[in-house]
């Protein structure tokens, strides 16, 4: 059914909706780390505000980044081989690996990131599969 889906619905239309989902949730866990960071670092009133809400917004940039190119690009890698297995989640989770990763400009931070979310979105993906 999920091979049927990717065939139907534009890529673009489910890193839309990857991007909305994921990045709501980065959201949530912003504004939870957010005011339990300004605690600790004893802010109050306006600075507090302040740094959560550019805590609430970077969480939920980050995670609706990587939501969107992962799913976009799984998408695309599957339309193009027209396969639907573990391959197309480990490309997917090296590109957005490495988008995000090359926000550090530390190449090794590069490839330490894209390997590590490649691995974890191709086992991750195969567990849904089971």
């Amino acid at each position: 059914m999920e091979t049927e889906f990717y065939n139907d619905v534009p890529c673009s239309s489910i890193a839309v909706e990857s991007i909305i989902s994921v990045g709501t949730g980065g959201l949530i866990w912003g504004s939870c780390a957010g005011s339990y960071d300004a605690k600790k670092l004893g802010l109050t009133g306006i600075d507090r505000a302040s740094f959560v809400a550019k805590t609430v917004g970077k969480y939920g940039f980050q995670c609706g980044l990587f939501a969107g190119i992962f799913s976009f690009t799984r998408c695309g890698v599957q339309r193009y081989r027209k396969k639907s297995d573990w391959v197309n989640a480990l490309v997917a989770g090296g590109v957005a690996g490495a988008a995000i990763g090359a926000g550090t400009r530390n190449w090794k931070q590069v490839a330490v990131m894209t390997a590590f979310l490649s691995g974890f979105c191709a086992i991750a993906d195969q567990s849904s599969a089971i």
